[in-house]
């Protein structure tokens, strides 16, 4: 199926040269004057090499037909991270190159859309959105605006953000899976 190269996303895969590559980032760039481009940088997923092209926002590229399913992560082991179907139970183990930096938004029990290629796992993709709780931050101070100030968090499963003033040890955040950027408080 072919798409417009601006139509990619972190997760999607595409076909160049008959091998399969995930993207890994995708970034538009539209300039003064010229041609609008789109900057994809991908791995290959036979070997694990790194590419990046540059195509015009209109290219189309063709993308490769998998099999995408609701798929429910189960445990860690040596072999990499195990998901489960909950329509047929099957379960797959996905190797730890696949999932790479997501891997520690990953918790028991989460729902993720996985994608297979001839019952081979090529890529995932997470919610968009987690609840964690902050573990360490540093304390309010009085009379701190909330003016765009932001002070450094560590959450839960050890990553480090940038969250308001007002927010403290203990209290739930709701972060951006993409980069770990805080959106809100959870409300629940």
């Amino acid at each position: 199926m072919k798409v417009n190269a601006q139509a990619l996303r972190r997760g999607n895969v595409v076909e160049l040269d008959g091998k399969l590559y995930v993207v890994l980032s995708a970034e538009s760039f539209h300039p003064g004057k010229g041609t609008p481009t789109t900057q994809i940088d991908m791995r290959r997923i036979a070997d694990g090499v790194k590419v990046s092209e540059r195509w015009k926002t209109t290219e189309q590229v063709e993308r490769a037909f998998l099999d995408e399913r609701p798929f429910t992560y189960l445990y860690e082991d040596a072999e990499g991270f195990t998901f489960m179907n909950m329509e047929s139970f099957e379960q797959v183990a996905v190797p730890k190159e696949v999932i790479g930096d997501g891997a520690v938004y990953l918790h028991e029990n989460m729902e993720v859309q996985l994608s297979l290629y001839q019952g081979v796992p090529v890529s995932i993709e997470l919610p968009q959105r987690v609840t964690l709780e902050i573990v360490d931050t540093e304390p309010t101070m009085k009379g701190q605006t909330a003016s765009s100030s932001y002070k450094p968090a560590t959450l839960s499963n050890g990553v480090r953000t940038m969250v308001p003033p007002h927010i403290s040890t203990g209290t739930r955040v709701v972060v951006m899976t993409e980069d770990g950027s805080y959106v809100e408080r959870a409300k629940d």
